[in-house]
Order: structure tokens, then C-alpha cells, then sequence
């Protein structure tokens, strides 16, 4: 060690680092459970992801027999002569441990001939994700470590011996877990070693690559193409703690406008305004709730994006007011790119105002997609995203509720875009190569700010492509899935991972977009969703189509009771999102989440929860009518039956078509919304709340549900008891007066408490 000494000094928020070879390192403290590290010289660099500031920490920095140690009250990181880095928790115990030995790259037993041979004959060789690294990080890898998060990749909950690839990235081939790369690059890892959580999030937006146990047993490695090497460590004392503590350093997921949280329905390939007043008409006949429909790429005149096919849509704002008139929501796809047509005012507009990415000669870079021969809107540039988002106007003054960003990773049919493309960054010039992952962020962001200045409402905006900290400005969906098995199976670990990443308003396409869905399928895939936080059905065209009434009065009629069931969690949903948007705590969580010393959930895939009180147990698994359930330590509550059952035990429960196991946590507490057909600015007048087990407590949250008043006080809160026999409402805060609930019941077993507002308390009136 004392060869090769290292000095350190604190400098402010940083501990700096010099090594012998003069290279410079940074430990930059954010808080006593966030750590940034990256190249001094780096320090400055702006980051698309975090949104948060160093605050103000006590943190000591020292060098003993030449090891440099940095610590916080969460977090000890040793930093050697060698560049090794070491981090543990509070108490010395190993979280991140840097990885001494050498690589051993697998060996596939392939020769260049071969490898020509295989692809010949149509089986795809294995492409060699990380040989063009500039940097790679490698950390040993304890024998029982666990990891989670990275957004919505393919395959499992327990990401460990998988690898995965950063770069957005659009395939429509059906997705299984040998997918190292799909629509979202967000790089954040969980880990669990031995109990103990971390976090690491890899803010760096050029490709990049992880592998988790894959190559080896004994390390997993981060690699990225280019630098610099800029990562955060996260601590906390529980998982929950951890996922907590990155959603604050990227943002947490804004509160939605509350008809978001209904059912919403799609097709690519409805044909006309008269089709989609029929779907809106067989939904409402069918008495089937529903909030919102989706106009795909069919309603533009050839595919130019902010135009409407004049045959088939020639008054598009009669027929949105007629939507409207009916409780229905328009929301409309939009693409960026812009086909490259003289005469066609977006495109006219766009080149007068130099909005386009450019080739390194200065010519506005041509690819193809949709429209065919297209450009592509510069959204890194200031100038470009307020261009971009003043081309909105031309929906939003028409009525259009919400906006779709699709096919911005970015799409390109006529083959990769090249790396050296010039697109912006921050209004520096930049390349393809960083700002490809960005891309959809940028398109979001541009999205977001033009809706709430043009409507005044929450805005809401679904896209495909994301990056870490897009949660700020959109939800989001997993494309391109299929009608198969294998994706209903995928739905609960992707968007598990996702709200772990951040994402919290998150979903899948119900039933699937391509292939042909099932009687069975659909219905599996409506209950197995029935708390995603965005529930949508989308189908492709030339599928078969998914409106639930051309299955059969016995599909129809358990498709109904869960739509209607949805409708009466809604409230519960939106009190989730606010606590999501105050605490970073997401809506749907793997059992780990909550779990995190229990081992027999480390692997599960097939359960989840939403929030503290309910567990969801869908059967995803083709004919069975049965399934086991691990339900984690207390006591759990049937919800269909109201059985006590103990916790800490696999369970057999029955299943049969119509059925999704559900189960409350005893000393939970939910609010039980009336039912409705779609959601609209009226607030309820009454509201109910369930108990699971013997004594509860529960704080409700109500705002007006569209806009930002909430956030200038106008809302309410109530915090409800129920403990011996006895129920209480007390309200705490009524800054939304127009809201008050008249009526409040609590439901506790076969017991119910009716209370009543009077003079600004509630009162109990009577008992069942």
C-alpha cells in the first residue's frame, strides 16, 4: 500500500480523491445514504436523471496505512492505492465489494466460420454487448445476492444471472427472457447481499451493459461505451428505504388526473369516426365501465403526425365532443417522426425554424418509418421541444385528453441511426451515440410542459421510450407484448421492476397487442391487471380483435365484474399515487419490496402488492383452476370469503375461471369507492372503507382530481380508526370544502359504522 500512496481531502459535499498516476476521483455526498462517484472534472456535468441537490451532511474523510475512508451515518466506502472500492453498511457489513480477480469470459466454443454457419441457417450468434467498453466496473458477487430494478427488461423478478443491454430499442418479435435490450433504459440495480440492500444507479446515457452472475458466479460487471464512469451508491436500512431514496434523487411520479385510473381501451386498426362511436356505444350498452379511447396511427392523413385523415375523421372535434358527451377521454399517438414532404406545414414549419437532427454535413438526417421518408425533431434542443410542443395545439384545442408518444427509442425502419449524428444536447452540440437512450425522455418532456400550459389539467402522456427520471413527465407501458402465456407471466415482474425504477404509473397491454388472444387469456390477463396502475387493453391490427363482448356472455360477464371491481379501488389507487408522489413508495410492488428478510420471496413472480394492504395471487398458468400462494409473515384475509389465514405458509387455494386470489393484510385498511361507469370532475359524495382483521388506522387523501390546486393547498385528508369495536373519522386537513365526504361507512367483518359531516366533524349516526 504505502508504495502507491493516494491522498484525500474534503472539499465542501465531495471527498476528493488523487491517486499516485495523478487521476482524480470524487465521492460526492449527498445525503448520509447517497454517494455519487465519478472524475473530479465530472462533478459538474448535468444529468437528464436527478433533480435533487447535495444537502447538507456531516460525513468524515480520512486516509489510514493508505486507504482512503469516507463515512456517512449509512454508508462506509473504502477507496485503495489500486482504484479498488470498497462500500459497506453502518455497521462495517460488505454491501458493494470491488472485484480482485480476473474475468473468464464464457466460453461459447464458437469460430468465425461457425458463428457465419449458424446465422446462415437463421439462429442468431451472440453478440458481444460489452467489447466495445470504455469502462467497466466489476463487484464480487456473494453466493445468495439477489438483484431487482432496471426497469422493465424481460423475464424474471430476480434479475441475477441474466445480462441486459441499455439502448432503447424497438423490436416487435415477441419478447421473451433472452431479450437483453427492449423500448427503456433505466440503470438502476438492487441488490440484496445477505439481507442487507443497495442500491446502484449508473447515470451515464450511452449503451451500456450488465451482466449479473452470467459470466460468472464470483462478480457481476457494469460496462458503458463511453464515459464518464458516473454512479450513485444507495443505502438504507430496507429495501423499501433504498427504492425510497432513488425516486428522490430522480424524481417521484407526479399525482395523475383521476380518470387515469380507469379502464381504457385501444385497437390499432379501427377505421373510422363511426367505428369508434360504436365502440364507445358497445361499451356503455354492455355496461362495461371505461374511461378513456386511443386513436392509433390510422386516424392521421398518411401517417404525418397532428393530422387527421379527412375521409375517415372529417369533423375529429365533433367526434371528441361526442366522446366527451358520452364519458369518454380521447387520447391520440403521436410519433416524432415528421415525414419530409414539402407542402405539409409540420415539416415546412420545422425546417424554417431548424428543428431537425442533422448528419455531421449539416443536412437533415433521413430515415424512414411510418409516413416513409422522415425526419426526426432535435427534442435535446430548448428551441425544438417548445417547437414541439406548440405543434400540440392542434389536438389540445380540439379536445384531446391525453397524448401517446410511441416509437421513440428512436424508431428507424431503414436501419440503425448512425452514432455520429449530430442531435443536441442541452443545446450543445452532441451525438446519436449519448442521446439515442434520451430521446424519449426529451420527446416527454416537451410533451408534458406543453399540456399543462395548454389545458391547465395534470397532463397525461403515455410513452414507449424512456429514460431514468422520465417517470417525472409520463407513464409508461411495456410495448410491443403478445398474446401469449409466456407475456402474461412477464406483466407482473416487469412492471414490479418498473415501479421499483421509479415508474410507478406503469402498465402492459392487456391481453396482448400481437398475436391471437383467448377466451382464457383475456380473462386471466384482466384479473392478473386488475391493479396495474395503467389498465389498458391494446390489440394490433390483423389480431384478433379483444372488445370483451365477442368473447361470449361467460367471458363478457367476468370481464365486467373486474372492470367494475377496478372502479371501486380507484380511490384506494389515487391515495397511493399521492403517497407516491410525497414518499417515492411505489403503487405496485414485488413481495421483496415489504419483504425483504423473507428468502421465500426473493423469487417469486407469479404475486405482488399494492401498497401495505393487498395481495394479488392471479393464476397465469393455462387451464389451471388451483394455485399455491405464499403468503409473507401475519395474518392475511381472504377477500372473497373473509377466512383468517396465517402468514409465513404456502398455501392451496381454488382458482376456478372467475376467480383471482386476493388477500388484505390484517391491521390494513382500504377506502371502497362507489361504483361507476367512468370517472368525471364531480367528487364523491360518500365513501366507504374496509378493514382487514381486528383494529385499523388509515389517512385518505382527496383533492378534485384535474388539476394543480392541490399543490396550493386545496385538498383534503382523513384518518380514519378502527380499533375495539369502535370506527372514527377525524378530518385533518379540508382545504378542498367542495369535496367533503357527506357520508363515511366503515366496514369491519360483518360490522358497519355510518358517520355523518356535521359542522366540520364526523358524527356516528348509526350500527349494523
Amino acid at each position: 500500500m504505502s508504495e502507491k500512496p493516494l491522498a484525500a481531502l474534503k472539499n465542501q459535499n465531495v471527498a476528493e480523491i488523487t491517486f499516485a498516476d495523478h487521476t482524480r476521483l470524487a465521492l460526492q455526498v449527498f445525503s448520509d445514504t447517497i454517494i455519487r462517484v465519478c472524475p473530479i472534472d465530472a462533478l459538474a456535468n448535468p444529468s437528464y436523471a436527478v433533480v435533487v441537490k447535495p444537502q447538507p451532511t456531516h460525513f468524515t474523510v480520512q486516509v489510514e496505512a493508505g486507504v482512503a475512508a469516507i463515512s456517512t451515518a449509512a454508508l462506509h466506502v473504502k477507496v485503495y492505492p489500486d482504484h479498488h472500492m470498497d462500500v459497506y453498511d453502518q455497521n462495517d457489513r460488505p454491501l458493494i465489494m470491488d472485484y480482485r480477480g480476473q474475468r473468464q469470459p464464457l466460453n461459447r466454443d464458437l469460430a468465425a466460420d461457425e458463428t457465419s454457419l449458424l446465422e446462415e441457417e437463421g439462429h442468431a450468434g451472440h453478440e458481444a454487448v460489452n467489447a466495445a467498453a470504455a469502462l467497466t466496473l466489476i463487484k464480487q458477487l456473494d453466493p445468495d445476492e439477489v438483484f431487482y430494478g432496471l426497469g422493465d427488461k424481460t423475464g424474471f423478478m430476480n434479475k441475477r444471472g441474466y445480462e441486459y443491454e441499455n439502448w432503447n430499442t424497438d423490436d416487435p418479435a415477441p419478447q421473451m427472457e433472452n431479450f437483453t435490450r427492449l423500448y427503456k433504459s433505466i440503470p438502476v440495480l438492487y441488490g440484496l447481499r445477505q439481507g442487507r440492500p443497495y442500491g446502484l444507479f449508473f447515470d451515464n446515457p450511452y449503451r451500456s451493459h450488465v451482466d449479473l452472475g452470467k459470466e460468472s458466479p464470483d462478480y457481476y460487471a457494469y460496462s458503458v461505451v463511453h464515459g464518464p464512469l458516473n454512479y450513485y451508491i444507495i443505502g438504507g436500512h430496507r429495501l423499501a428505504d433504498v427504492v425510497a431514496n432513488y425516486a428522490h434523487l430522480t424524481g417521484t411520479v407526479p399525482l395523475p388526473q383521476r380518470w387515469t385510473l380507469g379502464y381504457q381501451h385501444s385497437r390499432y386498426g379501427y377505421q373510422d369516426a363511426p367505428e369508434i362511436n360504436q365502440i364507445a356505444d358497445d361499451f356503455r350498452q354492455h355496461d362495461l365501465p371505461c374511461d378513456a379511447l386511443y386513436f392509433d396511427i390510422d386516424y392521421m392523413h398518411g401517417y404525418r403526425v397532428f393530422t387527421w385523415d379527412p375521409a375517415r375523421y372529417p369533423d375529429p372535434e365533433m367526434l371528441i365532443t361526442q366522446l366527451h358527451k358520452k364519458g369518454f377521454k380521447a387520447v391520440t399517438i403521436i410519433d416524432p417522426g415528421v415525414k419530409r414532404e414539402p407542402g405539409y406545414p409540420i415539416y415546412d414549419d420545422g425546417k424554417k425554424h431548424q428543428v431537425f437532427v442533422k448528419t455531421p454535413a449539416g443536412k437533415d438526417y433521413v430515415n424512414r418509418v411510418w409516413p416513409g421518408h422522415t425526419v426526426y425533431p432535435d427534442f435535446g434542443s430548448t428551441k425544438t421541444r417548445q417547437w414541439w410542443g406548440q405543434c400540440h395545439t392542434a389536438l389540445t384545442q380540439i379536445g384531446v385528453d391525453g397524448i401517446w408518444n410511441d416509437m421513440n427509442e428512436p424508431a428507424a425502419f431503414d436501419g440503425p441511426i448512425p452514432d455520429d449524428t449530430v442531435f443536441s444536447d442541452n443545446d450543445k452540440k452532441s451525438t446519436h451515440a449519448k442521446m439515442h437512450n434520451l430521446y424519449g425522455h426529451n420527446m416527454s418532456h416537451a410533451t408534458y410542459a406543453a399540456l399543462k400550459e395548454q389545458t391547465g389539467r395534470r397532463p397525461f402522456v403515455i410513452t414507449r421510450a424512456a429514460y431514468a427520471g422520465t417517470q417525472r413527465y409520463a407513464t409508461v407501458w411495456t410495448g410491443d407484448n403478445h398474446s401469449l402465456w409466456a407475456h402474461l407471466q412477464m406483466m407482473i415482474p416487469q412492471l414490479c421492476n418498473l415501479s421499483m425504477s421509479g415508474f410507478s404509473f406503469a402498465g402492459t397491454d392487456l391481453g396482448g397487442f400481437g398475436s391471437d388472444t383467448t377466451p382464457e387469456l383475456l380473462t386471466r390477463w384482466i384479473e392478473a391487471g386488475l391493479f396495474s396502475p395503467l389498465f389498458r387493453n391494446h390489440s394490433a391490427l390483423g389480431t384478433r380483435r379483444q372488445e370483451p363482448w365477442l368473447f361470449g356472455e361467460s367471458t363478457l360477464a367476468i370481464y365486467r365484474k373486474y372492470l367494475k371491481l377496478r372502479y371501486r379501488f380507484v380511490p384506494y389507487l389515487y391515495d397511493l399515487f399521492a403517497l407516491a408522489q410525497s414518499t417515492g413508495r411505489p403503487v405496485m410492488r414485488p413481495l421483496v419490496y415489504d419483504f425483504d428478510q423473507d428468502r421465500q420471496v426473493y423469487d417469486i413472480d407469479d404475486e405482488y402488492l399494492i401498497g401495505d394492504a393487498l395481495l394479488a395471487a392471479p393464476v397465469v398458468t393455462k387451464g389451471k383452476t388451483s394455485r399455491l400462494v405464499y403468503l409473507p409473515a401475519g395474518q392475511w384475509i381472504d377477500f372473497w370469503t373473509g377466512a383468517v389465514i396465517a402468514g409465513g405458509q404456502e398455501i392451496q387455494t381454488a382458482a376456478p375461471l372467475d376467480t383471482l386470489p386476493l388477500y388484505g393484510q390484517a391491521g390494513t385498511m382500504i377506502p371502497w369507492g362507489p361504483a361507476h361507469d367512468f370517472i368525471t370532475d364531480e367528487p364523491d359524495r360518500a365513501m366507504s372503507f374496509k378493514v382487514f382483521g381486528d383494529a385499523a388506522s388509515y389517512d385518505h387523501y382527496q383533492d378534485n382530481g384535474y388539476d394543480f390546486a392541490y399543490q396550493k393547498g386545496e385538498f383534503n385528508q382523513y384518518h380514519i380508526t378502527f380499533a375495539q369495536g369502535k370506527a372514527a373519522v377525524m378530518l385533518t386537513k379540508a382545504g378542498y370544502p367542495a369535496g367533503l365526504y357527506s357520508h363515511i361507512t366503515v366496514t369491519a367483518g360483518d360490522q358497519s359504522f355510518a358517520l355523518q359531516l356535521e359542522n366540520g366533524k364526523y358524527q356516528r349516526i348509526d350500527k349494523n
